[in-house]
C-alpha cells in the first residue's frame, strides 16, 4: 500500500498502512490497562476515604476502558480496503467511532452531574461525611497519569493520522481535568466545606459533557464531507503553483472523508502545449501534493487551456 509521509524539520518518517493499526491498538491496550488499574484504585479511595468525588472520577475512568474499545473498533474497521460497496474506503468508520464515544462520555458526565447535584440540594449538607487523606493522594497521582496519557496517545494520534485516536487523547485530558475537579473539591471538604466535595462532581460533569460535545462536533464536520481549512487550502495551492508550466489555478476543492482529504484541482497550462508535456505537469502536480500532504488520499486534477 502507498505509505503515510510524516514530516518533521529534520528528518522523514515513512509509516506504511500495515502499521498504523499496530500503532493505535498497542497505544490502545496501555490506555486500557493504565485506566483499570486507575479506576480500581480510585474507587477504593473513594469509598475508603467516604469521597463522593473520588467515586465519580472513578466512574469517569472506567468508562474509559469502554470508549477506548470503541475506538479500536473504529480504527480496525477503517483500515479496511476499499471494495467493490464501497469504493472510496473505509475512513469514516473511524468517525462513526468518535460519535459512539462522545454519546458515552456526556451519558457518564451527566449521571455525575446528575448524583452530586442531588447530594448539593439535600437538606442535611452538614451530616455530608469528610474525605480522607486518600483521596487526596488518588486525585494527585490520577492528574498526573492522565495527563501522561494525554501525551502519549497524542502523539500517535498524531503519528498516524487518527480522529478516533485523539478523540481517546481528549477523553484522558476530560479525566485529568476531572481530577482536578475531584482535587479542589476534596480539599475545600477537608476544610471545612464538605459541600465543596459534590460540587466537584458537577464540575467533573461539566468537563467531560465539554469534551463530548468537542468530539461529537468534529465527527460531524468530517462525515458531511467539511471543507479543509483555509490555511490547508492556501499551502496546496502554492504547492501546485510553484510547478514550471502551471500559469493559473483555476479552481481547488477539498472535502474531509473521514481523517483523509480528497482534492479537485483545476489548473491551467499552455494550450499549445501537446498533451503529453500537458500531463508531466498535471502528474507532477499530484505527486508533490500527495507526497507533501500526510492527509490527502486522492487527487483529481484537470487541466485547462492558458
Amino acid at each position: 500500500m502507498t505509505p503515510i509521509f510524516t514530516r518533521s524539520c529534520l528528518t522523514i518518517t515513512i509509516i506504511k498502512y500495515d502499521n498504523v493499526e499496530e500503532i493505535a491498538f498497542r497505544v490502545s491496550k496501555v490506555s486500557i490497562v493504565v485506566n483499570i488499574l486507575l479506576s480500581v484504585v480510585k474507587l477504593a479511595a473513594g469509598i475508603v476515604a467516604q469521597s463522593g468525588a473520588m467515586i465519580s472520577d472513578a466512574i469517569h475512568s472506567a468508562s474509559d476502558v469502554f470508549s477506548t474499545i470503541i475506538v479500536m473498533i473504529g480504527v480496525k474497521m477503517s483500515s479496511k480496503a476499499a471494495d467493490k460497496e464501497h469504493p472510496y474506503g473505509h475512513e469514516r468508520m473511524e468517525c462513526v467511532a468518535a460519535l459512539i464515544l462522545a454519546a458515552v462520555l456526556m451519558f457518564t458526565g451527566i449521571l455525575i452531574g446528575y448524583d452530586g447535584a442531588l447530594k448539593m440540594t439535600s437538606s442535611n449538607l452538614d451530616d455530608l461525611p469528610i474525605p480522607g487523606s486518600l483521596a487526596l493522594i488518588a486525585a494527585i497521582v490520577s492528574i498526573i497519569v492522565k495527563e501522561a496519557m494525554f501525551w502519549y496517545t497524542r502523539h500517535y494520534a498524531n503519528l498516524i493520522n487518527s480522529g478516533a485516536l485523539m478523540a481517546d487523547a481528549w477523553h484522558h485530558r476530560s479525566d485529568a481535568m476531572s481530577s482536578v475537579g475531584a482535587l479542589i473539591g476534596i480539599v475545600g471538604a477537608r476544610m471545612g466545606l464538605p459541600v465543596l466535595d459534590p460540587f466537584a462532581s458537577v464540575v467533573i460533569c461539566v468537563f467531560i459533557c465539554k469534551a463530548a460535545v468537542d468530539i461529537f462536533k468534529d465527527a460531524v464536520d468530517k462525515m458531511v464531507d467539511h471543507s479543509s481549512s483555509e490555511e490547508v487550502e492556501a499551502d496546496i495551492m502554492d504547492r501546485a503553483f510553484s510547478h514550471k508550466g502551471v500559469e493559473r489555478i483555476d479552481l481547488l476543492r477539498t472535502r474531509e472523508f473521514g481523517n483523509r482529504i480528497y482534492i479537485e484541482l483545476e489548473i491551467s497550462v499552455n494550450g499549445n502545449l501537446p498533451l503529453i508535456e500537458a500531463h508531466e505537469i498535471a502528474k507532477n502536480v499530484h505527486d508533490d501534493i500527495e507526497t507533501a500532504f500526510p492527509k490527502v488520499k486522492h487527487i483529481m486534477i484537470h487541466v485547462n487551456p492558458y
